[in-house]
């Protein structure tokens, strides 16, 4: 490059993708793993032509002022975007980009890390331990639930939504069905069955959310669809905290009309430490772990500075959400 052109990062990230940057850039960090105050933000960016963000980073038209006209790229490590002011990129002409179809072998993982955690009530059993309350036998202490010849169900047959089907059919489950915007070709790989949502929430034993969150899926699980979901149904949720009505899902769970429910995304995040579905045995509470992997995070860090050095080559990044104009 003719230039060395300038860089803020608003967290420290994994090595690989500071070594990308630090070898093509005048690179400044945020030198914490905590979110960066606003104020923070607002002061550091000015003057930078890219900033490598974070999904906790609201950058919107007073970030992109304090930037000032040589910012041409805000390069976010996630998946996610809505953190980010579109319109406004888009009228100073600066580029979006994120980290796509990275972590869905994490998230996959630790989807059916949560559907066993909840089914077979794992962390109840662990904090009896710790608590002192591990006694003699019992036979019908703590009893969960076997995946075998269950009906699971899919919401979202995604990357992610695929990678569980794939893993927990060796489980020895029934059925597997799933809904999204159309039948997928690909569901022949796991005996997947197409079903219209209604049928999905009526016939699913273990249901895992793994859609995005948008207008048609928001609150998309509410009072009207747990009264048509099993009793013994278990919930599983690694897609997005607002797919789910978190009111409706309390009284869900405490009036017995759904088992259990296992919630690795909230609305909001972080849940408040006195929300009400923390106080239930039967919810299994993750504070947002689906790429919580090295192998996720170097990657994501990578792709995130690799897409930093593309725009300002004027190249296409992997992760284009929103292209550049001069």
């Amino acid at each position: 490059m003719s230039q060395r052109y300038k860089v803020y990062v608003t967290r420290r990230i994994p090595d690989p993708g500071t070594r990308l940057l630090d070898s093509s850039f005048d690179v400044t960090f945020w030198d914490s793993d905590d979110v960066i105050p606003r104020e923070e933000l607002l002061k550091n960016v000015k003057g930078v032509d890219a900033i490598l963000c974070m999904l906790t980073d609201k950058i919107n038209d007073e970030v992109l002022e304090h930037a000032g006209p040589k910012l041409q790229v805000v390069s976010t490590m996630s998946v996610g975007y809505e953190h980010i002011d579109l319109k406004a990129c888009r009228e100073k002409g600066v580029a979006v980009t994120n980290t796509p179809n990275v972590s869905s072998d994490s998230v996959a993982e630790l989807t059916v890390a949560l559907v066993l955690l909840t089914a077979r009530r794992l962390l109840e059993g662990a904090y009896a331990v710790k608590n002192g309350q591990w006694g003699k036998w019992k036979p019908m202490w703590l009893c969960g639930v076997e995946m075998k010849k269950r009906t699971l169900g899919i919401m979202g047959l995604g990357r992610i939504g695929y990678g569980v089907a794939k893993r927990l059919k060796p489980f020895g489950v029934g059925r597997i069905v799933y809904h999204d915007v159309q039948k997928l070709s690909y569901d022949s790989d796991f005996g997947g069955e197409y079903v219209e949502f209604e049928d999905l929430a009526k016939e699913s034993d273990i249901l895992c959310i793994c859609c995005n969150l948008n207008p048609q899926t928001k609150h998309l699980f509410n009072k009207d669809t747990f009264q048509k979901m099993k009793n013994s149904a278990i919930l599983i949720n690694t897609g997005r905290g607002g797919v789910i009505n978190h009111p409706d899902l309390f009284d869900a769970l405490t009036s017995n009309q759904i088992a259990a429910a296992g919630l690795d995304v909230t609305d909001p995040e972080p849940l408040p430490a006195d929300h009400p579905l923390l106080t239930l045995n039967n919810c299994v509470i993750l504070p947002h772990m689906g790429s919580n992997t090295w192998e996720s995070r170097n990657r994501m860090a990578e792709i995130a500075a690799e897409n930093i050095i593309t725009v300002l080559n004027n190249g296409h990044p992997k992760g284009e959400v929103l292209q550049r104009w001069n």
